[in-house]
């Protein structure tokens, strides 16, 4: 279980009320926010496929929870973000332990905001890249 404030970046962002369920679900744990970057974790555990390697769509998830992060905390009060488009490349895989997730702005726009996302495990070998663009808009 994740502590409540960890996940207040979640929870504080405008129309989240129930935006923790599938992060908590995941194990993901944002450890810093900004509109800047966003960093989290998520076990492998849980989260694999078949196989018992980390599952793509699960990296997916952990990149666009954070993207979609910090294009909110970009968009500012009054607005939310809106995931528009995600890409995955995924290089190695994991078996056991904790990726990490740091999300990068790119652009960040009025309307517009591009996240680079890059998971590794705990080694720092790379696990996945990925982009995400967020639509920003008013929140009404």
């Amino acid at each position: 279980m994740t502590d409540p404030d960890e996940t207040a970046p979640l929870r504080d962002l405008p129309g989240a009320a129930h935006a923790t369920t599938l992060v908590e679900r995941m194990g993901i744990e944002i450890l810093e926010a900004s509109a800047e970057r966003v960093v989290a974790t998520m076990p492998v555990e849980g989260n694999t496929q078949p196989y018992g390697l980390l599952h793509g769509g699960a990296s997916c998830v952990l990149a666009e929870t954070i993207g979609s992060v910090g294009s909110a905390l970009h968009a500012g009060p009054g607005r939310i973000a809106v995931g528009i488009e995600i890409s995955a490349t995924h290089h190695r895989s994991a078996t056991s332990g904790l990726v990490t997730g740091v999300a990068t702005r790119l652009h960040g726009g009025r309307t517009v905001a591009t996240y680079d996302i890059a998971i590794t495990d705990e080694q720092g070998r790379r696990v996945c890249t990925s982009r995400l663009t967020c639509m920003l808009r008013d929140a009404s």
